[in-house]
Formats: C-alpha cells, structure tokens, sequence
C-alpha cells in the first residue's frame, strides 16, 4: 500500500463493506449474549464447539478477502490475525487471575468474558481509528508505533524471566476503590445482574466490578495490539476485522485452554520476541519511507513465517520443558519411596 502524507490511509473497505462488517459482528455479539442468558457451567463439548466456529469464520473470511482482493490483503488479514490471536491469549492470562480473584461463580464466567470482548471491541475501533489519523500525520507515526511494541516486548520479556506466580490483588485496584466510593457494592453474586436494589438504594454487585476490572485491562491491551497489527498493514479495516475475529473467539478459546494455560510457560517469552520483531519491522518500515533506497522493507509473507514459527518454538519447548519436569518429579517420588522402604526393614 502507498502512504502519502495528509492523504487518508488506504484502504479495501467501501462504506458498504464497513457496514456490512459492522452489522455481522453486532449479530455474532447478540446471539452470544442470547446464548449466555441463563447462566450455566460451560463444558469442554460446548467450547470446542464454539471454538471451531470461530476459527472457521476468520479463515473462510480471509480466503474472500483473497479471492476478492487480491494476495497482498489476504496474507496481511491472516498475519494481522494470528499476530491478535497470539496477544488474545496472553489477555486469557488476565481473565483467568480477575476471575479467580473476584471469585465469579462457573456458572457467570462466559457472561464476564462476553462483557470484557464487547469492552474490547469498542476500545479496539476507537484505538484503531486513533492509530489512523496518526498514520496520516506522516511516516514518523511508525516510528511511535515501533517504540511503543518495542518497550513492551521488554516488558513482557522481564515479566517472563522472573516468573513466579502472578496474582490479582482486588482490593488495591483504583477502578475498585473508585467505584466502591460513589456506590455500595453487595457482598454476594445475585444471578448475572450488574445492580440490585438493596434497602431502597441501588447497588452494585461483585459482578459489575470483575466487568470494570476486565475492562480496565481491556485499555492496556488495546495500547499493544493495535500497533502490533498496524505492523502488519496500514488497512484499518484489516486492523479491525483481525481485532474482531480474534476477539470474538476468545470467550469460548477461554474455556478450551484454561487448564492448559498454565502449562505453556513459554509463551510469554515468544509474545515478547513477536513484539519485539514487529516493532523493529515498524522501525524499519520507517526507515524505509525516509530512506526508500538504502533500507529495505520487511515483507509480510516474512513476518508471517517468523510469528508462526516462535508460536510454534515456544509451544514444542513448553511442552519439553513440562515434560522433564515430570520426569524428574517421578524419580523424586520413586527415590523417596526407595529410601523410605529401606528404612522400613529390619
């Protein structure tokens, strides 16, 4: 794609097809909301299900976006949506410690998770339109964008090398206080509502506090993906079509990997090193505007084959990893129950 300073970012979009989109992703979110209106456990039958539909839709969906469009806007929809898919997970990390900490009851975890995407989706279009007006104002745009992955990818890359266990400490949360300042908040869950009327006052529940708490973090993940994704393509419908599709998987993606989440213990490493990759692309991306002749621009079949295979390095090192610690673990067990029959006999 051309950019031309003070011209409108280009892209594939007529106002039809924004339409369109717009009108499918509010008919997906409706009919989540409708499925989730009596609250229940979710079963892993449930959300595989749920999980294999929403893989489907964005791969049938970027197929179109290449036959109709050409190659080009279909590679960078597939690369944008597997950069978001990759980030979307680490956001599950988050979910998992709110929802734990706030003690939400099995039976209204999928409706907490419907409130945060629906958060997401709206703080992900105003970033996204934000990051285009940005792009307008000129090339040193990528330049910002660029800085910004590259100080998290440090981040992400500290966090990851202390390790430890990560907890959620809710009575310390400024949302919470604020919140529990201009409104009584009752003690217990009441169903899926956000407020009841408690001795002839309006009340929140814990409910609507995990809701602000998983929306509040909602704007920190915004400031990183959106960026990320612009890495990938200068279409802020292509922005906003990964965005959605790989949010709208996340609520059932949740119930699918929460028990395996854990045992990726590598992944915060590859989500540093895919922030760090495309924040140097940006960077050079730059480079490339100022200096078209002596810096080249990083092609976005590459950045595809690089964030596939770090997703996958990190995945077959983790599961390594868990591997040998399972082994060394049966021999400690074994070489205590050795020593201990040893003890035992006369």
């Amino acid at each position: 794609m051309t950019y031309v300073r003070g011209a409108p970012v280009s892209s594939i979009a007529s106002p039809t097809l924004w339409a369109i989109t717009i009108a499918v992703l509010l008919g997906l979110l409706v009919a989540d909301f409708v499925a989730t209106r009596r609250p229940h456990e979710v079963k892993m039958r449930e959300a595989v299900g749920w999980s294999l539909f929403y893989l489907a839709l964005p791969a049938a969906f970027g197929v179109l976006i290449w036959q109709v469009y050409g190659q080009r806007p279909g590679i960078e929809f597939f690369t944008g949506y597997v950069v978001e898919k990759s980030l979307s997970v680490d956001n599950l990390f988050v979910f998992m410690l709110l929802l734990g900490a706030f003690a939400v009851p099995a039976a209204l975890a999928q409706r907490v998770l419907l409130y945060g995407i629906a958060g997401a989706l709206v703080l992900r279009a105003v970033f996204i339109a934000l990051g285009a007006a940005v792009l307008q104002s000129g090339a040193w745009a990528f330049l910002l964008f660029g800085g910004i992955l590259l100080a998290t990818a440090v981040k992400v890359m500290r966090d990851a090398m202390r390790g430890g266990e990560h907890s959620v400490d809710v009575e310390s949360m400024r949302s919470v206080k604020l919140i529990r300042r201009w409104m009584p908040v009752v003690s217990d869950y009441r169903g899926g509502a956000l407020t009841v009327r408690e001795k002839g006052r309006r009340a929140l529940t814990p409910l609507a506090l995990v809701v602000v708490a998983v929306f509040m973090t909602d704007i920190v993940f915004a400031v990183d993906s959106v960026p990320a994704v612009y890495g990938v393509t200068e279409d802020p419908y292509l922005v906003f079509a990964t965005n959605a599709f790989a949010l709208l998987g996340l609520r059932a993606l949740y119930f699918v990997l929460r028990n395996v989440l854990d045992k990726l213990r590598h992944l915060n490493y590859g989500l540093a090193l895919i922030l760090a990759f495309i924040g140097g692309k940006l960077v050079l991306h730059w480079a490339h505007k100022v200096w078209p002749d002596a810096v080249p621009d990083v092609p976005t079949v590459l950045s595809l084959a690089v964030i596939a295979g770090v997703l996958a390095t990190v995945t077959v090192t983790s599961l390594i990893a868990n591997k040998r610690d399972l082994r060394l673990s049966n021999e400690r067990r074994d070489l205590a129950a050795h020593s201990l029959g040893r003890q035992d006999k006369p």
